[in-house]
């Protein structure tokens, strides 16, 4: 009997991992993780039933729609009687593409990672473009947004937390398999563990003649790193940075710990975000490189930080390409500070220059 892999059936259904993990659990169906194999006949049986619920939605829709439209004829004759508007407005949470920090030992590869993962987004690829430094980047695959800090390596990542900037919300390890955990290996998960934030295993360098993918993976297990194919809750995938193997699994299993982790923030309130890194241009003042963590920041708005305030005169991507509003987890550059606010450093949108 052939099988299927979760998270592939979880793509052509249309539901997230964690949405048909459940399903089959109400199924009877015990599985352990994204990766756990099914029969093509159970993906059968759900595929069926979504294709029922689909139906009966739509004709649920039909019927809502004829009631709504009777009551309003109701409400027609009826002038006299006043509708009373609530004035209580309702927080609205979306969801936000996932912040990643990629960390780990030094020359294991992690600026290489985040080079070819820049390079191969077809994003990337636009006539002329050419990715702007602006302390992190967008990728997209399957049509779903990720967010890169610039910088890998924890000490950043340490910097940011210090000033109580909780930016990252997956970190991705990169250890080489050629040479396995080190001493900055472990600081990295220490760092990741003490910020509360998940880790995904990057085993690099699986091209190389002496890569030892089994001995890195129980070298990952003796410091509470244990693969999910041995029993645990680490996801792991195979990778070589230099030639593009493996990257788009890399980036599969990003999105699937995304969806898991359900990342959400409001919209309908004054944007907040943190500073990523400040220079000063010749021609533009001081620029600021900021992501933002709740709320749409607008060109035009006035921003204040802890040293700095000034109206946003303009706003760039991390295409170079102008932009007037930025949501949720998106990185953007912004002219009309009066001066460089620091790193680490968080915003807010005020309603007025005097606050």
């Amino acid at each position: 009997m052939s099988k299927i892999r979760v998270y592939e059936l979880a793509k052509i259904t249309g539901l997230s991992s964690k949405e048909l993990m459940d399903r089959l659990k109400d199924l009877g169906v015990e599985v352990k993780t994204h990766m756990s194999t099914i029969d093509t006949e159970i993906a059968k049986l759900i595929e069926e039933d979504l294709l029922e619920e689909k139906k009966a939605k739509e004709e649920r829709v039909l019927v809502e729609e004829k009631e709504a439209k009777e009551e309003l004829k109701e409400e027609a004759v009826k002038p006299e009687q006043e509708v009373v508007k609530e004035e209580k407005r309702e927080l609205i949470f979306e969801p936000r593409p996932p912040v990643v920090t990629v960390m780990g030992h030094v020359d294991h590869g992690k600026t290489t990672l985040l080079d070819t993962i820049r390079k191969t987004n077809v994003a990337e690829r636009e006539a002329g473009g050419i990715t702007q430094k602006i302390g992190a980047s967008v990728v997209e695959r399957g049509g779903k947004k990720i967010v890169f800090i610039d910088t890998p390596g924890h000490e950043a990542f340490t910097k940011m937390r210090a000033r109580g900037a909780q930016v990252t919300d997956i970190a991705v390890l990169v250890v080489a398999a050629d040479d396995g955990v080190k001493p900055q290996t472990i600081e990295a998960v220490n760092h990741a563990r003490a910020a509360g934030v998940p880790i995904l295993v990057a085993i690099n360098k699986i091209d190389k003649p002496n890569a030892n993918v089994e001995k890195t993976k129980r070298e990952l297990a003796e410091i509470g790193l244990i693969p999910e194919e041995w029993g645990g809750d680490t996801i792991c995938v195979e990778v070589s940075a230099k030639k593009g193997t493996g990257v788009d699994e890399l980036l599969d299993m990003i999105i699937f710990l995304a969806e898991y982790l359900e990342l959400k923030a409001e919209v309908n309130v004054p944007a907040e975000g943190y500073i990523l890194e400040s220079r000063l241009d010749k021609g533009k003042g001081p620029v600021a490189s900021v992501i933002v963590k709740k709320g749409i920041l607008r060109k035009g708005d006035i921003v204040l930080t802890r040293t700095a305030y000034g109206k946003v005169r303009a706003m760039f991507d991390d295409k170079g390409k102008q932009v007037n509003e930025a949501g949720p987890s998106m990185p953007v550059e912004i002219i009309g500070l009066n001066s460089l606010p620091e790193a680490g450093d968080s915003f807010k949108v005020v309603s007025s220059e005097k606050e």
